[in-house]
């Protein structure tokens, strides 16, 4: 009996491990790259880029919402008291909406964790001016 429960727990363990290494999955910024193609209708990064449809995402990641200078955020953006760290922006990427209700934000969300974290690692290599600090 003590074996089959030590085996029973040992698999348990294996698969919660398992499940937790696939959430963390470091990002990789070439894909980022791509992946953030479908960001670019609304967004923009470098040391060009200007606020359109959505704000600059130069040095976003760290950054609190709603900060942005001269970008004219929803109230929803501006009052959420979040900061744009990882944990974040990846429930954030996730679904906009569901994170701060009434945010102007109207993409749906990504999908695919590893899409995620691609796109989290492709932004922090921007920083605040918009130039490249990272791999």
């Amino acid at each position: 009996m003590k074996s089959t429960m030590l085996g029973l727990a040992t698999a348990i363990l294996t698969a919660v491990g398992s499940a937790h290494a696939e959430d963390s999955s470091p990002g990789n910024a070439e894909a980022g790259a791509v992946v953030f193609r479908r960001c670019m209708a609304c967004h923009k990064v470098g040391p060009d880029a200007k606020s359109g449809v959505g704000p600059v995402l130069n040095g976003v990641v760290g950054r609190g919402a709603g900060a942005y200078p001269d970008y004219n955020y929803s109230t929803a953006n501006k009052n959420s008291g979040l900061t744009w760290d990882e944990p974040t922006l990846t429930t954030y990427l996730r679904a906009p909406r569901k994170l701060v209700p009434g945010t102007k934000m109207t993409f749906a969300g990504l999908s695919k964790d590893q899409e995620v974290a691609d796109v989290i690692a492709y932004l922090k290599q921007f920083n605040a001016q918009g130039q490249k600090v990272g791999p």
